[in-house]
């Protein structure tokens, strides 16, 4: 999700929380109507003002805003992005699995005609570009469930940075006007993202393209506009075509860890010069390209040298956990065997299948979490900690990871769950 100074969302949509039920109307009687909130109220007012001053007219406003109410629940998402509240070992696990590496070469190969042209117009490799669409919306398959008007709207009048969501709120307006878009049905993430690569409204109105040449910039039902503007992206934000994003790197003994990070450059001989070669035996460019050296986890786990193209990725979601997945997708798609290094945990992530495999033992236990769908949600949080408390694994947290998939397996036949602790 491109969203400039925040981070996106891999993808944090959520059902809006059920309201109490309303008491029962008389037969033939009106359901009441919840009264409008009268600071959402002003608010939309006096973006009408500011709407029809950057070219959106009265009746366009009238008409993308009839009905808005705002969803309070956003909010509780601003500071809860996965980006930066979730493990990188679960992080990338989930979204560097074998599942998304077949789907990814399968799109590779189903759509290689239309990404040869895109790497030819615009530079980036296939794999990359396919890459951010696998993370992004899982190939077309998840484009966020929140309709974007609601969203976008309460943002704009609720919560910090209220001026960056309106600007992002009046830029939707302008490509519903000028149809590069359309309201039906118009959903994406909490933050305003959408379409096949979610991009958001300011980045959709300034780096989008017509690559399938219909006259319109659809990112939403065209795949070679998305993808083409993926690529776009890519090369606005400083991709240079024909260089690595970067390598899985050992450090030499002693490494200085005061010296990592993205920003701390430094001629690549240099790096060879203290010691730090690649993972895989093979040879280090001999060249005085800048790059940087992360160690996201510490020196226990991988580390990895960066250059520039990984900026470009970075820039796409300004944190590092999402730039490391697009990098490593790519690696993946190209054929690569995944990072060589473990991570500093004895309890690693699981990917889908085995997330899958973990809610189909939780669902034989009796618990009631839904279907077993590999998208760890509140109920099967829940579930894993009540089993995490039988079997006595600390901590009781509530994590899907390859302890508690591995318990469970080992049990064999199911018991029944505990019931749950009244205070």
């Amino acid at each position: 999700m491109v969203v400039p100074a925040i981070a996106q969302t891999l993808p944090a949509s959520g059902a809006t929380p059920p309201r109490p039920l309303p008491v029962t109307p008389a037969p033939d009687a009106a359901a009441p109507t919840p009264a409008p909130d009268p600071v959402f109220t002003t608010c939309m007012t006096s973006l009408r003002g500011v709407a029809e001053k950057q070219g959106v007219t009265t009746a366009s406003f009238d008409t993308y805003t009839q009905g808005l109410a705002a969803d309070m629940s956003v909010l509780d998402l601003l500071d809860a992005q996965p980006e930066f509240t979730t493990p990188l070992w679960d992080y990338l696990a989930a979204l560097v699995d074998e599942q998304r590496v077949s789907d990814g070469q399968a799109m590779l190969a189903t759509h290689a005609e239309l990404l040869g042209r895109v790497s030819q117009a615009y530079g980036v490799d296939p794999a990359t570009v396919v890459a951010v669409w696998g993370v992004e919306s899982d190939y077309g398959r998840v484009f966020g469930k929140r309709p974007l008007l609601v969203s976008l709207s309460t943002l704009s009048c609720f919560g910090r940075r209220q001026a960056f969501f309106r600007g992002e709120f009046l830029t939707t307006l302008k490509l519903l006007q000028a149809g590069d878009i359309r309201a039906d049905g118009l959903t994406g993430s909490w933050a305003g993202a959408f379409g096949h690569t979610q991009f958001m409204p300011s980045t959709y109105e300034r780096i989008a393209v017509d690559f399938d040449g219909d006259g319109r910039r659809n990112l939403i039902d065209s795949i070679p506009d998305a993808l083409a503007s993926t690529a776009n992206y890519l090369v606005k934000s400083g991709w240079r075509t024909g260089e690595p994003w970067g390598y899985e790197v050992q450090l030499p003994a002693g490494f200085d860890v005061a010296q990592a990070g993205r920003t701390n450059r430094k001629p690549l001989t240099q790096w060879v010069a203290q010691g730090v070669a690649r993972v895989d035996g093979q040879p280090l460019p001999a060249d005085d390209r800048a790059a940087a050296v992360l160690v996201p986890t510490g020196v226990a786990g991988p580390a990895f040298l960066v250059f520039k193209n990984y900026d470009a990725i970075y820039s796409y979601n300004a944190a590092e956990s999402y730039a490391l997945a697009i990098a490593l997708l790519a690696d993946r798609l190209r054929g690569g065997k995944g990072l060589l290094t473990a991570w500093p945990t004895d309890d690693p992530g699981l990917g889908r299948p085995q997330r899958r495999e973990l809610q189909t033992l939780l669902l034989a236990r009796g618990h009631a979490i839904g279907t077993a769908d590999g998208m760890i949600g509140t109920q099967t949080r829940r579930a894993i900690v009540l089993e995490q408390q039988r079997l006595g694994l600390q901590p009781a947290d509530g994590r899907a990871g390859a302890k508690i998939l591995a318990a469970l397996k080992a049990e064999g036949p199911p018991v029944a769950p505990p019931e749950p602790q009244t205070p």
